[in-house]
């Protein structure tokens, strides 16, 4: 009997550790395009898991793993509270991203923490994870991933953009997929506003009553990041050795700092996305209505905003998809996007 259809976990947690992404997806085996969000919930971070998360940078070798372990065992918890909160009974798999830690794919080195072996132990299911591992290998950049999801599932739109930690985007161009990260976009916004007591900046309110720092914004454009041809990937690395020391030494004014960088996101975005164009976005940038508003100013693009739960856990479902697509052996990694040798089918699995 041939088995049409999957039921899985998708599990994500971004750079800006607003939290844990679950989503609970039902899949049609012959017309992925055929897929339905069941149950999806956001947990978050308490103080203790945040400060552990944004210091990990720091751990040597054997912290490292233990955090590992460690992290595996919460997010096993995680999904066990889930699937008893929702009384899920049919679970094929779960997939998980897990937490991003070290990530610089010119030196060969991404690292995401969440123990796929612990995930499988605790919950009993079998796990799929470990994505980039294996691009980074075969000397792609390890990101993004969620273009393949863009291409199989959302190709109705002539780009698909994601605001969250970072900004990336995917779009088709001379038969072959292209996807890169534009910016950095609430790694940065909330870290200013964590400065003065806010966890973020609620629809952008604080940045639009800054004055935008002409200086700063011309020195920003001027990274060399934004120079570079795609496949090209940003980390919290990259941020902290490039942006915050820039910003630092020229803005001291909270809300002209959000407003300047806000003014930087819109402009990078708009090199990329034209007028006329179908962008779908999505992630927890789309709330910052004042962030929305610069980048329709910018870009003139049609901007296409889905349902409050594909905004919110696109990604999760497509990290859902991933594993899908790996336990079917069927490409889910894309050397055009990457930069890797070749495409590939990429992930570990565990069982229980």
């Amino acid at each position: 009997m041939i088995i049409n259809e999957t039921f899985a976990i998708g599990l994500m947690s971004g750079t800006s550790l607003d939290g844990i992404d679950l989503v609970y997806v039902y899949f049609k085996n012959d017309d992925y395009k055929n897929f339905k969000i069941l149950h999806a919930e956001t947990i978050s971070y308490s103080k203790e898991w945040k400060q552990l998360l944004q210091n990990a940078i720091f751990f040597d070798a054997p912290a490292l793993q233990q955090l590992d372990v460690t992290y595996g065992r919460f997010l096993g918890e995680i999904l066990n509270n889930f699937i008893s909160n929702y009384k899920i009974a049919k679970i094929d798999f779960i997939a998980s991203h897990g937490h991003t830690i070290l990530h610089q794919p010119e030196k060969g080195i991404t690292l995401q923490i969440g123990s796929g072996a612990e995930i499988a132990k605790i919950t009993k299911q079998k796990v799929v994870c470990d994505f980039r591992t294996q691009d980074v290998q075969l000397g792609g950049q390890g990101a993004p991933l969620v273009p393949i999801g863009d291409e199989l599932l959302f190709s109705e739109y002539d780009f698909c953009l994601n605001l969250g930690g970072f900004s990336n985007v995917s779009y088709y161009k001379d038969n072959t997929r292209i996807a890169f990260d534009i910016c950095p976009v609430n790694i940065v916004l909330n870290f200013y506003a964590n400065k003065i007591g806010l966890e973020y900046d609620a629809s952008g309110k604080i940045a639009s009553e800054g004055n935008i720092n002409e200086v700063l914004l011309e020195k920003l454009n001027e990274l060399e990041f934004y120079q570079q041809t795609p496949p090209k990937s940003l980390g919290l690395e990259w941020v902290q050795k490039n942006i915050f020391p820039l910003i630092d030494e020229l803005e001291t004014d909270v809300p002209s700092i959000l407003r300047s960088f806000v003014a930087h996101i819109a402009l990078q975005i708009s090199k990329v996305i034209y007028k006329n164009d179908k962008v779908l976005i999505t992630g927890g940038g789309v709330f910052n209505t004042f962030l929305m508003d610069e980048i329709r100013q910018y870009s003139s693009a049609q901007i296409l905003l889905p349902s409050k739960e594909l905004i919110d856990y696109k990604e999760a479902l497509i990290f859902a998809f991933l594993g899908l697509l790996k336990i079917h052996n069927e490409i889910n990694c894309l050397k055009s996007v990457t930069g890797a040798s070749k495409d590939h089918s990429s992930g570990v699995i565990f069982y229980p």
